[in-house]
């Protein structure tokens, strides 16, 4: 089994129109691989009537009602994390509980906010309630502000973490550009922070350090945007790791902070 933890789909109202061939591009690639499952989320609009970071309710609902559709058309292959913007606070509880029960298998949560900020603690109160993870976007080391969000890097997310012990964090593309370095030190002692290695970065060193800093029980593969990279780092994994690691990293280790059930059986 192999589980991407880090995927992203388009539909009919985002910027691209070609959103119908990129998704199935994306299954294709995913088929070639080998991927069991994409656990996916749809970032609002992503970017078309509402800022990508910063998602209106409307434009939430639509891209998590979008995602569920996926999800019951590709039953074995697709799961959905529910998008809430943290500035919309009862929309956004309301809207973990119906994408929940709706059959959504985590949480994932962008740039609308700070991951230290208290607007994110009732979200995180859901997570433990239900059961499960929480996808952070974070960027490796921020130096600086950027506009259109409100980026947070490793030692906010690991603020967070810290409040929310039994809630399950995913640390977002490790892969993605930035301090990574910075950041494995930052969740290295949160045993509840885990590491996406999703990203199109594949620096040299990477994948040696993470083993260092969080051992392979807290790594967790994934591809977000480009398969090729999530490809060669799993290549790379399986000449480094004997063959029961790579398991945890391939599948093992998501089967166990998912809602049990979340994914096939192996």
């Amino acid at each position: 089994m192999l589980i991407d933890v880090h995927a992203h789909f388009l539909h009919d109202r985002s910027p691209r129109p070609d959103w119908r061939e990129r998704n199935a591009s994306r299954l294709r690639a995913g088929e070639r691989v080998g991927i069991t499952v994409h656990v996916a989320s749809i970032l609002g609009s992503w970017g078309a009537t509402s800022p990508i970071y910063f998602p209106s309710p409307p434009d939430i609902e639509y891209g998590n009602d979008f995602l569920l559709k996926l999800q019951q058309a590709h039953a074995s292959r697709i799961r959905g994390y529910v998008v809430v913007n943290p500035n919309f606070q009862r929309h956004a509880l309301a809207e973990l509980r119906r994408c929940l029960d709706a059959g959504m298998i985590g949480i994932k949560l962008a740039a609308s906010r700070r991951a230290d900020d208290a607007l994110l603690d009732p979200i995180c109160r859901v997570a433990q309630e239900r059961g499960v993870p929480v996808l952070h976007h974070v960027w490796q080391h921020r130096r600086r502000e950027h506009a259109g969000q409100e980026a947070s890097d490793a030692a906010e997310l690991g603020s967070l973490a810290a409040r929310h012990p039994q809630v399950k964090f995913l640390l977002a593309h490790i892969g993605g550009g930035g301090d990574w370095i910075h950041s494995l030190a930052a969740v290295k002692p949160l045993s509840n922070v885990y590491v996406d290695l999703s990203g199109s970065g594949v620096d040299g060193g990477m994948l040696e350090a993470c083993i260092e800093s969080v051992g392979t029980e807290r790594l967790l593969w994934g591809c977000d945007l480009t398969i090729d990279t999530g490809w060669a780092k799993l290549r790379y994994l399986e000449a480094l790791l004997p063959a029961h690691e790579v398991e945890r990293v391939r599948w093992r280790n998501a089967a166990r902070i998912f809602p049990p059930s979340a994914f096939p059986s192996d």
